[in-house]
């Protein structure tokens, strides 16, 4: 269990024998029947927590297998002279897709990423890998991510996947997530 997690048991007299679990941002949140016992609901939170982790480590790599990935992509196509310090997945980035901190060197996904295609990953890491040489949006910042082969296309697919989003009613937060004055992001 991630160790930013905090537990938070819903006790529920509708509920009578399921047990359910999900995450919250950093709150790890376990459903149980109102009846349970501390000792059945320690067992149980103790269990479902175990699930979850299972299930999230089949689904998406963790951040050592990121990091190392961003390594590859920044010798193969950036020329391998600025390397990330620190690559990782998070969980509060609901209109980004990732951010970078250049003086040191952090970069930032979204686990909403984790789901797509690899190229697309690449193509997210590649373009913060790129911010950690230029922090702007400017022309030689693009002539620099596009070294990457993938990289019209990965913005084709990121760009409808926002769109498919917003026409299912997703909403997305904007002022939540302000950024450090040393950052930057990669927006939808």
């Amino acid at each position: 269990m991630p160790s930013n997690t905090k537990i938070e048991v819903r006790r529920s007299p509708r509920r009578r024998r399921t047990v359910s679990a999900y995450r919250d941002g950093d709150t790890t949140v376990v459903l149980v029947p109102a009846t349970f016992s501390r000792a059945e609901e320690k067992r149980w939170v103790d269990q479902m927590l175990q699930k979850l982790d299972a299930r999230e480590g089949r689904r998406r790599p963790g951040d050592r297998e990121l990091h190392a990935r961003a390594v590859e992509l920044a010798e193969r196509y950036l020329g391998g002279t600025r390397l990330p310090d620190s690559v990782r997945w998070v969980d509060n980035q609901n209109s980004r897709w990732g951010s970078c901190t250049p003086d040191t060197g952090t970069i930032r996904i979204s686990r909403r990423v984790a789901g797509m295609p690899a190229w697309v990953v690449d193509y997210v890491l590649v373009h913060e890998l790129a911010h950690l040489h230029i922090p702007h949006h400017g022309r030689d910042f693009w002539d620099l991510v596009r070294r990457y082969p993938k990289a019209d296309r990965a913005r084709g697919y990121l760009e409808g996947f926002s769109a498919g989003s917003r026409s299912e009613g997703c909403a997305h937060a904007e002022e939540d997530e302000d950024l450090e004055a040393d950052e930057v992001a990669f927006e939808e």
